[in-house]
């Protein structure tokens, strides 16, 4: 397994300097480092080059993560509203292919953060996106790229909540490059075992996030169990990323779609949050080996 880390656990706002982070991931003794699709199509080519040739001179995999907005909907009833959502993932496709990014996880099925002030039907929504990912599966393997289909909680998504869910959606796509995502602290809500969900992917597992159950990053004194974490991983035979996504800071964007009401990184400057990323990845490494 390759070990991660979300650019937005230092930002507030979405978006950020990208080389700055993964320079910042490299030093810290991390594989991956994660980004945002959003604006990934409007980077100059210039910007696009330098990032890549970051990349490649510090070591690093980039992997991307997203939550369509609500006008890129592939589950809208609105024509109109599907086809914005598959012209931007072409666009964002080009651009992520030039990264050497070969998996981009999240709601990709819906859009997030959901406004539940708005009806829905989840039995067509249903029937939609997984008519509409079929489509945006086949332009993805054009360029390479897994998509990674998270399982959100009840409180963030409708669509797929659970293990299950997750697995009876990629079933139902039934394309090689459409996989299970799934992430502990979305876990920690919606299933009854950790250990257990993962297993029930089984190969069908493409991405994994992890965090605590308050979104910080992983620690040694922590109510969840990260070792046996690890073991069902290792059952599975996984073999992909880690990626820990955790949101510490109050305020922004980033704060307010998170809703990150309190400074959760206890006054933390850039050098500690750097130095607890340090130490959590080296904790979950030994708990995952």
């Amino acid at each position: 397994m390759k070990y991660g880390i979300y650019y937005a656990y230092w930002e507030r706002q979405w978006g950020g300097d990208y080389v700055k982070y993964v320079k910042k991931a490299a030093a810290l003794d991390f594989d991956i480092l994660e980004i945002s699709c959003a604006q990934l199509a409007d980077m100059k080519e210039e910007d696009i080059q330098t990032l890549a040739r970051t990349v490649k001179d510090c070591g690093i995999t980039l992997t991307g993560g997203y939550g369509p907005k609500a006008g890129e909907n592939i589950a809208s009833p609105d024509p109109a509203v599907v086809a914005n959502g598959l012209d931007f993932w072409k666009r964002t496709f080009a651009v992520l292919q030039k990264l050497n990014v070969t998996i981009v996880g999240g709601g990709l099925y819906s859009y997030w953060p959901v406004d539940y002030t708005a009806p829905f039907n989840k039995a067509d929504d249903l029937e939609r996106s997984v008519k509409n990912m079929r489509l945006l599966a086949l332009t993805a393997a054009s360029y390479g790229i897994t998509l990674g289909m998270e399982a959100l909680n009840r409180f963030e998504g409708y669509l797929i909540n659970s293990a299950e869910e997750c697995l009876a959606y990629v079933k139902a796509v039934d394309e090689p490059n459409v996989k299970v995502m799934l992430d502990t602290f979305h876990m920690n809500i919606e299933e009854d075992s950790l250990p257990d969900a993962i297993r029930s992917a089984g190969p069908y597992l493409g991405h994994f996030h992890i965090g605590e159950a308050n979104r910080r990053p992983p620690r040694k004194q922590s109510r969840m169990d990260w070792p046996a974490i690890g073991r069902a991983l290792k059952d599975i035979r996984y073999t992909g990323a880690v990626v820990m996504e955790p949101f510490v800071l109050q305020g922004g964007q980033v704060g307010s779609d998170i809703k990150v009401w309190r400074d959760m990184s206890g006054g933390a400057g850039e050098q500690q949050l750097d130095e607890e990323a340090r130490t959590s990845v080296r904790f979950i490494r030994e708990a995952f080996a």
